[in-house]
């Protein structure tokens, strides 16, 4: 059985080299840039800044939340295709200990983020977005389920800062 071995393993990181970045070529123009935006309050700023990781078969994205006073509040995403589940999904961990996993999935004018929960100690919140990509920039729309409804958690455009 020991010839099998060789086989199985070529066969599949033939299967793992291609799924991905084909899954993950909605996001691509996103790779290799930072974006930001400011909350409509205007007391705050979300930059995010994309890089490809382990070889072309993730993405990540490094986010800092600012605010004047305040300590920085930092999170990582990483974006990978599921080949079991056929997905691209993505865990989220940030610096207060909070983190969530979900699924992205392209739309006609975006990506798409479907419901997943954010979880931080005893908390779970359900939340969902959508990504609404225009030439350099893109519009980030979430939102939370909240005592039985979905509201509004932000709305924001996050422009490509010049490289």
């Amino acid at each position: 059985m020991r010839p099998l071995l060789p086989l199985l393993l070529l066969s599949s990181a033939a299967i793992a080299q291609a799924a991905p970045a084909e899954a993950l070529k909605p996001m691509a123009f996103l790779a290799g840039h930072c974006w930001k935006g400011e909350f409509p309050d205007g007391k705050q700023t979300d930059e995010h800044c994309f890089q490809w990781a382990l070889d072309g078969h993730a993405l990540r994205d490094v986010h800092t939340v600012r605010t004047p006073g305040k300590p920085d509040y930092v999170g990582e995403t990483l974006y990978y295709y599921d080949s079991a589940a056929k997905v691209v999904a993505y865990l989220y961990v940030e610096n207060s200990g909070g983190f969530s996993h979900g699924t992205m999935k392209p739309s006609a004018n975006g990506l798409e983020f479907p419901e997943a929960k954010y979880i931080n100690g005893a908390m779970v919140l359900p939340y969902r977005g959508q990504w609404t990509i225009a030439t350099d920039s893109y519009e980030a729309f979430s939102e939370m389920y909240v005592k039985d409804k979905w509201i509004t958690q932000f709305k924001m455009v996050l422009k490509r800062i010049k490289d």
